[in-house]
């Protein structure tokens, strides 16, 4: 393994419980990630010592809270390659971004007839706002195919892009098949054809570098809880001018720098979005994940999930019955570390309930991308494992194992 993951695995106290007497194998990131108690203990010290709200105290502790919020910005946009913290929003989660997206730019933006692409592979966070965008305004929401119920269809994108949408909205990498999206490319395609793009980096963002410029997207989302960080807090990042210009649609408090009973003027970014007191705690939370994620490199993340994602995949592909969903193992370098399968014979929910029996966590059921498993894939629900830095090959094996017992609890024959 490229990384020392028993090293890492002493600061995830949680990894040290048992469940119905057994050591747990958490192997559901994709959804929320574990905390090391370097966040936890980032938390506890702003509980503690200097807890107080935000902008324009002018008392110690909460200079001290301000500088370390700001801070946690400042991180986040090192993080993303952005150019300033300014670029940077803070909202409640990825879902909470991508709505703020359809709204804030959309509603001036979009008129009755325009269209908006994107794919089969969305997450209902990128499917649903669009679509209620495109309901109010008269507006068409288009979705690009995929190839092999795997890879975006590059053919069908380009000529869906031939009718000139007005915003291209798509997942950098999917929560269900794990396939990785080229968006370099798919975003040069769009702004080619008129369109602003919006990447959903809920998947990536905690996996992998990103660099937002290179990339070139103009609004971009992911949440602190898929990546180290508490829960309740988004990040939203945009182009400083489309941030500019845009309108925000919750309104009060510090977003606002001057106010009459009659105008109201918008204060400078990244305020301008953030209405009433944040999530401190989280932000400074996430500043200490950013940082944990930082001594570990994304660069070495990423080659460890593509290690044992590898492995997940060698030993399912041992077991006969047994249904991957996404690239193979001969495209792990296209795949976050998520793997979706069927057992024949087995629903997924009883081959999660199974699995928790030997205190396997994993997940089941359509994974908020209802559209792409059930009109695509053909299936009502599939079950997931998903990795990150602290999981290790031994626990794909515990998984393995689970598989056999889910058939023999369940008495399927291969």
């Amino acid at each position: 393994m490229s990384l020392d993951v028993d090293k890492i695995r002493e600061d995830f106290p949680i990894l040290g419980e048992k469940i119905n007497g057994k050591p747990l194998v958490y192997l559901d990131s994709a959804a929320t990630s574990q905390r090391p108690s370097q966040v936890v203990e980032a938390v506890v010290e702003f509980y503690t010592k200097y807890n107080a709200n935000i902008h324009r105290g002018m008392y110690d502790i909460s200079v001290k809270a301000t500088e370390a919020y700001i801070h946690s910005k400042e991180l986040a946009a090192t993080l993303i390659n952005a150019d300033s913290y300014r670029q940077i929003i803070y909202c409640r989660n990825a879902t909470d971004a991508l709505n703020i997206i359809a709204l804030s730019w959309g509603e001036p933006n979009i008129k009755q007839g325009d269209h908006i692409l994107i794919t089969d592979m969305e997450h209902h966070s990128n499917i649903v706002p669009w679509m209620m965008l495109a309901k109010r305004k008269g507006a068409i929401l288009d979705h690009t195919a995929l190839i092999n119920k795997s890879f975006i269809d590059m053919e069908d994108f380009k000529k869906k892009l031939e009718m000139r949408p007005k915003v291209v909205s798509f997942t950098h990498a999917s929560n269900v098949l794990g396939t990785i999206n080229d968006i370099k490319q798919m975003a040069k395609l769009a702004h080619d054809a008129g369109a602003i793009v919006v990447v959903d980096g809920a998947q990536s963002i905690p996996h992998m570098p990103f660099d937002a410029k290179e990339v070139d997207c103009d609004f971009m989302a992911f949440s602190a809880h898929k990546m180290l960080g508490p829960s309740g807090l988004g990040i939203l990042y945009g182009k400083e001018e489309l941030l500019e210009e845009t309108t925000p649609f919750i309104v009060g408090s510090d977003m606002i720098r001057s106010v009459t009973f009659d105008t109201a003027e918008w204060n400078e970014l990244p305020w301008k979005y953030e209405s009433g007191t944040p999530n401190i705690e989280g932000a400074i939370g996430f500043g200490a994940a950013i940082e944990y994620l930082g001594k570990i490199g994304m660069t070495n993340v990423r080659q460890h999930e593509m290690e044992i994602t590898r492995y997940a995949l060698k030993r399912l592909g041992e077991i006969g019955g047994v249904t991957v969903h996404g690239p193979g193992i001969n495209d792990v370098d296209k795949k976050a570390g998520v793997v979706s399968f069927d057992i024949a014979g087995a629903h997924p929910h009883d081959i999660a309930t199974i699995f928790n029996s030997d205190a396997v966590a994993i997940r089941a059921g359509h994974h908020c991308a209802m559209p792409l498993v059930s009109q695509v894939l053909g299936r009502d629900s599939v079950a997931r494992m998903s990795f990150y830095i602290y999981n290790k090959q031994e626990e794909v094996d515990r998984a393995v194992d689970a598989i056999e017992k889910v058939r023999k609890v369940l008495r399927i024959k291969i």
